[in-house]
């Protein structure tokens, strides 16, 4: 559990839920304005910003530079942290002195390699990369007549979790279909995290079913805040996201939802709540792992 002192500190966090289009200058020089806008209107020099204040982290949509579909990420992909959209957020974080993080992007693990993979990059206000996160749980779905999308064909897997600390949050990563995943969500709990965050895009039949009920329950799981940031949803785009980036508080209650259209949210969190609900709710210390761990199911 990470120690609070007796004045809090908020973390204010901004999604920003951004058009993508098939420019990925267009995109990436897209997303740097918005992020100017945001810093001018909700940052340290704003009207808004009081003395509980301490950092602002923005965070962007999966695949913010590029078209989601598996037919784009080779195109698109470079590696990281010198390709050109690593080096254009670099410039930018260090400009407005920002936490970021910056949704995902395909990533080709090295020069000439064709081995892709769907990753999010963590910036700190000095420009330098302080996290990264392959997806783990690739997107493989195939609902008759309505959406197949297999993103194996194009993508491999990654291996290893990430979780970043910024004052009080510590912050584990996720990206869209991982968030299914109860597992990987329990384990970042349990290495003290607070604050789950997963860009995703999900799209029009999953979304409206699953989209704010997955972050309820991973929310609810392990009593975190939850923050989902998708694209902008496009009805002539080959993939429509469902768009409602939101935020969940530890209790499960939607504190934002972004609606659909290109916009942006902001929230100030106070991690004393995940603190107050664990204490009232004790259950990541009523778990029983003695049971689970040699129980046998039978039929």
């Amino acid at each position: 559990m990470l120690g609070y002192s007796s004045v809090m500190r908020h973390l204010r966090v901004a999604l920003l839920q951004l058009k993508v289009g098939k420019s990925k200058q267009e995109n990436v020089s897209r997303a740097i304005d918005k992020l100017r806008g945001i810093v001018s209107d909700h940052g340290p020099k704003s009207p808004s910003w009081t003395g509980k204040n301490k950092n602002l982290l923005c965070i962007l949509p999966e695949c913010f530079n590029s078209p989601y579909g598996v037919k784009y990420f080779n195109e698109y992909a470079e590696t990281i942290p010198d390709g050109f959209t690593c080096n254009e957020l670099s410039k930018a974080v260090k400009e407005l002195g920002i936490y970021l993080i910056a949704g995902s992007i395909p990533e080709r693990e090295t020069a000439g390699s064709s081995t892709l993979y769907n990753t999010c990059t963590v910036w700190a206000p000095d420009g330098t990369i302080i996290g990264k996160y392959r997806k783990m749980h690739l997107f493989d779905i195939d609902i008759p007549g309505q959406i197949r999308f297999q993103e194996s064909e194009t993508l491999s897997p990654g291996n290893a979790l990430t979780a970043i600390q910024i004052d009080e949050a510590k912050i584990g990563l996720g990206i869209c279909y991982d968030m299914r995943f109860e597992e990987l969500a329990r384990i970042y709990r349990n290495d003290g995290c607070n604050f789950l965050v997963y860009p995703g895009a999900f799209n029009m039949t999953t979304g409206p079913l699953h989209w704010t009920l997955l972050q309820q329950g991973r929310a609810t799981d392990t009593q975190s805040y939850v923050a989902t940031v998708s694209p902008a949803r496009d009805e002539s785009s080959e993939y429509v996201a469902y768009g409602h980036s939101s935020i969940i508080d530890p209790w499960g209650a939607i504190m934002v939802d972004a609606d659909a259209e290109e916009t942006y949210v902001v929230k100030d969190l106070d991690f004393g709540v995940c603190e107050k609900v664990r204490a009232q709710i004790p259950i990541s210390k009523q778990r029983r792992e003695d049971i689970y761990k040699t129980l046998k199911v039978t039929f």
